[in-house]
């Protein structure tokens, strides 16, 4: 029996677990595969706090995992099948069988929603991107295209016009859904050239991304555009169907815990890049972390009474 089970090892799993562990709580941390969920997968990273000349995402991750196992979590590399969330004692059926806890914190993160071509994946962090904030620095005066028409592209593409020579706007309509609040800073950058009616078809790279091959959906003619970057802005998705049905989710499947991390499931808390809020980036992730333990750590006080 632990006192808390946390489900994922990125930054807001092994922050939650840190705080727990050097609570002298009994904690447990399941990770499907590597420690750093997207963190890890980051080449560069240099908006975390204390790495003035930046550190590798998976380096970040392999110290976030060695604090809190310095303290006495312990690490568990499963695949979590099955979640049970109700009642005083919570429980994860996983590929190395059953782990049972007073109390659960829930950490797994959101994948970001991708074009689909064919070498994006392996691109990533070779040029292609899917967070502005985090890489938008190794763009400083180049040229990239930004592709989406929701909030969160429009909301790049403004970032980046402050640090980029030139930023495309590529979204497959003639209109952006983005909100109004974003359109005049937009209209009023030289900088910035909309792309409408158009996909991208294909990323054009040697070691780094060269150009992309863009299509029309309107005159149906493809065209080609020299960019140092391509920043992804269609969306993430969460990885929440574990404890769908189970916890309170918003429409797009996102965990509508608050501040507070406190789901509608006493003793269960969502953190991280799964719970719907205004920014998701490393430093807020671990924050949720911090929050969630510390409520946790009240809450199974109370049991223990």
């Amino acid at each position: 029996m632990e006192d808390i089970l946390i489900i994922g090892g990125g930054p807001a799993g092994y922050t939650a677990a840190l705080y727990c562990a050097r609570a002298n709580l009994k904690t447990t941390l399941i990770e499907k595969m590597a420690p750093g969920g997207q963190m890890g997968t980051t080449d560069q990273i240099d908006n975390y706090p204390g790495f003035p000349e930046g550190i590798n995402g998976f380096d970040l991750a392999l110290q976030m995992q060695k604090g809190a196992e310095r303290f006495g979590t312990q690490t568990i590399f499963a695949d979590v099948k099955e979640l049970d969330l109700q009642g005083s004692i919570k429980k994860a059926i996983t590929s190395n069988g059953v782990v049972e806890a007073k109390a659960v914190i829930l950490a797994t993160g959101a994948d970001p929603r991708e074009l689909g071509l064919a070498n994006e994946r392996s691109l990533r962090g070779k040029g292609v991107s899917y967070c502005a904030t985090c890489d938008g620095m190794f763009y400083r005066n180049k040229t990239v295209a930004i592709v989406g028409g929701g909030d969160t592209a429009a909301a790049d593409a403004v970032y980046l016009a402050k640090i980029a020579k030139k930023v495309y706007l590529i979204h497959r309509r003639d209109t952006l859904r983005a909100s109004k609040s974003y359109l005049k800073p937009l209209e009023s950058a030289e900088n910035v050239e909309f792309v409408w009616n158009s996909e991208v078809k294909e990323i054009l790279a040697e070691q780094k991304v060269s150009s992309i091959r863009i299509f029309n959906r309107v005159d149906e003619t493809e065209s080609e555009l020299a960019v140092d970057g391509l920043f992804v802005a269609v969306g993430n998705i969460p990885n929440t169907d574990l404890f769908k049905g189970q916890i309170e989710l918003d429409k797009s499947g996102y965990s509508t815990a608050d501040e507070t991390t406190k789901t509608n499931i006493d003793g269960v808390y969502a953190i991280g890049d799964l719970r719907a809020k205004p920014l998701r980036q490393i430093v807020t992730a671990a924050s949720d972390g911090a929050v969630a333990a510390y409520c946790a750590e009240e809450y199974v006080a109370q049991l223990d009474k």
